[in-house]
């Protein structure tokens, strides 16, 4: 089985083929004319039967039109006889419905069925990514943008730790709140390389301090004179 799955690299979307290997439960044919044919069951309902209206054709005189269903789930097979006309066995017993087992004989009317295997599983090949180009670094220590090649790397990622220039930064301000600067990868939020800069307290705002203190004590001591 042939998938497409896509992965995101550095704000890409990188595409791969993978080959998935997928295991399901099987039955093997064992009568004679039937050259070992191996049925692959599918999850959920597997309809057996003469009839081609079937999930699975079993063309023998003895199989009935629509002789039996078989389920697969993900923890057990189970088979379940359709009134057949000459019965569904495992093991050499009849059964109405029974849970199967990987080892076990299925007969339908004469047609003898190994169970093979009752597990379903899909394997996923490992692969390995393009590993990204190691970042820049100037020789006053700063590092350059991977995408704006151009630009010194500002600010971190709080979350994913992607390293981010001031072009990369998506900045977005709410009404009567502060701006926002949010990775462009993930969407959360970013700080400026070497924590936030304090504000320079200027020289006008100094000034108004010292001289608004000495006035107020001043005027109240006026107040009380009066």
């Amino acid at each position: 089985m042939r998938r497409e799955i896509g992965l995101d690299k550095g704000g890409e979307l990188c595409k791969f083929w993978l080959n998935l290997e997928r295991f399901m439960a099987s039955l093997l044919i064992k009568t004679d004319g039937f050259h070992d044919q191996v049925i692959e069951l599918k999850l959920g309902l597997n309809r057996f039967g003469r009839s081609a209206s079937n999930d699975f054709q079993i063309e023998h005189p003895t199989v009935s039109a629509r002789h039996c269903e078989v389920v697969l789930a993900a923890d057990e097979v189970t088979v379940r006889d359709c009134d057949s006309t000459n019965g569904t066995f495992v093991d050499g017993e009849p059964v109405q419905e029974s849970a199967l087992q990987a080892g076990q004989m299925l007969r339908l009317g004469d047609i003898e069925l190994l169970v093979e295997s009752t597990e379903v599983r899909i394997a996923i090949p490992k692969f390995e990514l393009p590993r990204p180009a190691p970042p820049v670094v100037l020789p006053n220590g700063s590092v350059l943008c991977q995408r704006h090649p151009q630009a010194q790397v500002t600010h971190r990622c709080t979350y994913c730790r992607e390293m981010l220039c001031d072009d990369c930064v998506t900045r977005l301000r709410r009404r009567g709140g502060k701006l926002l600067k949010l990775c462009p990868l993930c969407s959360h939020k970013v700080e400026p390389l070497g924590g936030e800069k304090k504000k320079k307290k200027s020289l006008l705002g100094i000034l108004q301090r010292t001289v608004k203190l000495p006035f107020l004590h001043i005027s109240s001591k006026g107040d009380r004179d009066s």
